[in-house]
């Protein structure tokens, strides 16, 4: 079995709007469902930030299990117009699932999430014995 890459052609957009057309007006053909993450380390804690705009705290759902975080949101929204005897429906439904593997420095008790401005922000606060330890002078005798 050969596998072969997908050439573009060397005008993708106008090529790609005359030979296949979006007929979903409204909604891009390509968008992706899975929103994007940053993870940054501190000294005492790690944070998780997705941006996930539009939505309120009750949308997601956190899961901490063996040691993997989930973060997950399902959505689901009926449209319905009606023009003279026409009537048309519009089902959107907008879900994603992340899944992160915690480190064993995190204080597991600790984990705590808020939601401001789409973004989602979840701290995951380091143990005690993680933490980076001073300096220490040793005398020598």
């Amino acid at each position: 079995m050969n596998l072969v890459r997908k050439q573009t052609p060397f005008f993708p957009s106008l090529l790609d709007n005359l030979l296949h057309p979006d007929w979903s007006v409204g909604f891009p053909s390509n968008a992706s469902t899975l929103p994007a993450v940053n993870i940054k380390e501190f000294d005492n804690q790690y944070e998780i930030e997705l941006a996930i705009p539009g939505k309120s705290k009750n949308d997601f759902e956190i899961e901490l299990n063996e040691g993997i975080l989930s973060i997950s949101s399902l959505n689901e929204e009926e449209k319905k117009v009606e023009n003279g005897t026409y009537t048309r429906r519009e089902f959107s439904y907008d879900s994603f699932r992340r899944s992160f593997t915690i480190p064993e420095s995190v204080d597991l008790t600790k984990i705590d999430a808020h939601y401001s401005d789409g973004v989602l922000r979840i701290t995951l606060p380091k143990r005690a014995e993680a933490l980076p330890q001073p300096k220490k002078q040793i005398k020598i005798r």
